[in-house]
């Protein structure tokens, strides 16, 4: 934290504090899966956006439902980067700590900055506790963490002490301690308690007994930083400068591609059918829709996967969108239904929120590893359009184009998000109706065969074929899994027809490319580095692009939304550089695609940690790129160990 100002205060309650102004901070608060920390955290990402601070966050959060009290392997954390300009990540390092038991601690403390604040619960530091987080020597007396500024808080007795005149149980008491630990953190950076103190109130509202312990300790927290001498100095982070006019409001990236389905589909006049089976961490979206019919949103709990994707099919057959939500274990179960829809050449769209894998994998934590599954993860030649969004609010819009080409292309459309866009949260520039861009939606009416009936497969200039209603009359025709005869649709096995077809299905989504954005590059239009990436990467490849420009590197970035087709320029941008480094959250599949595709010199940076890349880890990349030492052609991982090559010079031709 850089201090811009520092103020001198009044005395309060015998306490002389300072306020230090600065530029941005992050905070993480960190706990057992019950101690409320995700709550904590939303709140005070909500205050934070209500103040008028740019704002990125980072929830983290065991996959166990509830793995046992006191267990490294139960702790949940929520990370908040707020600041005064505009911010693309939730932070490298902490600066403030908040560890409600040992487990917290240990789990987080690596993340903290040399001399940050560090906050615990000094109750929770027992002997049991200890054992629980494996410690042999509490780390509170042992020196270990004198590089910190460490701050014991009696939380728990003091949160009961607050709350003892409510007549709760000791569980019921405890269950209200992360509001103290809240209003402790809102005092350290001069937040505001009325907005938490509102949802308390619609929250806990006919629970009188409840909504006020929990105001009641969420003002003695604050009231603790105010007057307790440990805590000399507080901080402000002023209101973010230079923001677009305009309604804001905090949005994650699974509410953004809900609201973005929506106002497609109202702006396209059809309906919305969203099936899906429960699965982390797409799981949202459906909450999210299921209280949005009145928009005439029809959301399917199926039995699995297959029956989720046949039901959205079905869907877009009769004249609705139909829209699938998964993540990469459904979407290997959806398979061969992708591959109805794309012989059938409906609209549908299929969501992947990203997890890492294979497997099971790890359910919480993010990775970008299917994106090559999105690609060619079908039998047969399979060709479906690819998108992936590059921040959480951005899912609104891609979620838009999303609808727009699996209308205006009659295709399946692919979108990778992933489980750091699905749960991060940042401020979302809420668009004027008005101005969203027109679907257009056409069914025909009369046949389109001259006499001969409706043609099912016959086709526009695009190769896009009509999307004809059943029950129409005269438009009765024949659609299936079955490979068809170009335009009538009927069965056929003839090889040079199959051919046809499957060029021609490919063919089509190639013309995509004909109708999206080219890809727009940021920094130098030629030279040393280009910094190419796709999905959630965005916001840590932006930071260390804008850190080495300002030191005078001759680096530039490209972002890629759309992933099959790419956009046409792409293979032109790539010529223009030296070196191109493609930072990704898989062991190297965008750099495998650009490398086959347009023959260009991709180097990867690669990270399969379940966690989103550190500004610090590409910023070194690639200051290191542009040393004398360079790279060459190779995957290494941000440990900077190599982990193969794509391209074994022994087997080059010669």
């Amino acid at each position: 934290m850089s201090v811009s100002k520092t103020v001198e205060e009044p005395v309060r309650g015998g306490k002389q504090a300072q306020l230090q102004e600065i530029e941005e901070a992050t905070i993480r608060l960190c706990g057992d899966s019950g101690d409320g920390m995700q709550l904590a955290g939303t709140q005070f990402t909500n205050t934070s956006a209500i103040l008028g601070n740019d704002i990125s966050t980072l929830p983290d959060f065991p996959a166990e439902i509830r793995a046992p009290a006191g267990t490294l392997a139960g702790v949940s954390g929520f990370q908040i980067h707020f600041s005064s300009r505009d911010i693309h990540t939730p932070g490298d390092k902490v600066d403030t700590l908040v560890a409600m038991n040992p487990a917290a601690l240990k789990t987080n403390l690596k993340d903290l900055e040399p001399g940050g604040i560090l906050i615990v619960n000094s109750d929770s530091f027992g002997v049991s506790d200890l054992k629980q987080a494996k410690y042999a020597v509490s780390p509170l007396e042992d020196g270990s963490l004198k590089g910190y500024r460490l701050i014991r808080v009696p939380i728990t007795t003091l949160n009961r002490e607050a709350v003892k005149e409510m007549k709760l149980s000791p569980r019921e008491a405890d269950r209200c301690k992360n509001f103290f630990a809240l209003g402790l953190v809102y005092w350290l950076y001069e937040r505001s308690l009325e907005p938490t103190l509102k949802w308390i109130r619609d929250k806990f509202g006919k629970n009188p007994a409840v909504m006020e312990a929990n105001t009641r300790t969420l003002k003695a927290g604050y009231n603790y930083g105010e007057t307790v001498e440990a805590l000399p100095v507080h901080y402000r982070v002023g209101k973010a400068a230079g923001t677009k006019p305009g309604k804001y409001r905090k949005i994650t990236g699974n509410e953004a591609l809900a609201y973005g389905m929506v106002a497609a589909t109202q702006l396209a006049n059809i309906p919305l059918v969203y099936a899906t089976y429960p699965i982390t961490p797409a799981s949202d979206i459906l909450h999210t829709l299921a209280e949005m019919k009145r928009f005439g949103v029809r959301t399917l709990q199926a039995e699995d996967e297959i029956a989720a994707i046949g039901m959205a099919i079905g869907a877009s057959f009769g004249g609705a969108l139909g829209v699938t939500g998964t993540s990469g274990p459904g979407i290997c179960l959806k398979s061969e239904a992708i591959g109805l829809a794309v012989m059938t050449e409906l609209p549908l769209v299929i969501i992947d929120v990203q997890r890492g894998g294979p497997s099971t994998g790890l359910p919480t934590k993010t990775e970008q590893a299917d994106l090559l599954q999105a690609m060619y993860g079908r039998n047969g030649e399979c060709p479906v359009a690819i998108v992936a969004p590059q921040s959480p609010a951005d899912c609104f819009n891609i979620m838009f184009e999303a609808v727009r080409l699996a209308i205006r292309f009659m295709c399946p459309v692919f979108l990778l998000s992933d489980g750091y866009l699905a749960n991060g949260a940042e401020p979302w520039l809420i668009p004027n109706p008005a101005e969203l861009p027109k679907i257009e939606v056409r069914h025909p009416t009369p046949p389109n065969g001259n006499g001969a009936g409706f043609l099912p497969y016959k086709r526009d200039s695009r190769l896009v074929r009509e999307w004809a209603i059943p029950g129409t009359p005269g438009l009765e025709h024949r659609i299936g899994g079955i490979e068809k005869e170009d335009v009538t649709g009927n069965v056929n096995y003839d090889p040079l027809n199959h051919e046809h077809m499957v060029r021609t299905r490919a063919k089509k989504i190639a013309n995509i490319a004909n109708e999206i954005p080219l890809l727009e590059v940021h920094g130098p239009a030629e030279g040393d580095l280009l910094v190419i990436g796709w999905g959630g990467t965005y916001g840590s490849i932006t930071t260390a692009v804008e850190r080495a420009q300002r030191k005078g590197y001759k680096v530039a970035q490209a972002h890629l939304r759309y992933l099959n087709p790419m956009p046409k320029n792409t293979a032109e941008v790539l010529k223009r550089y030296k070196k191109i480094l493609v930072p990704e959250l898989n062991a190297g599949q965008l750099c495998l695609l650009l490398r086959g595709l347009f023959l260009a010199p991709a180097e990867s940076l690669s990270k399969v940690q379940g966690r989103p890349f550190l500004v610090s880890e590409i910023e070194d990349t690639i200051e290191q790129m542009l040393s004398d030492k360079g790279r060459g052609s190779s995957t290494l991982n941000v440990e900077g160990e190599l982990i193969g090559d794509f391209i074994d010079d022994a087997s080059r031709p010669r």
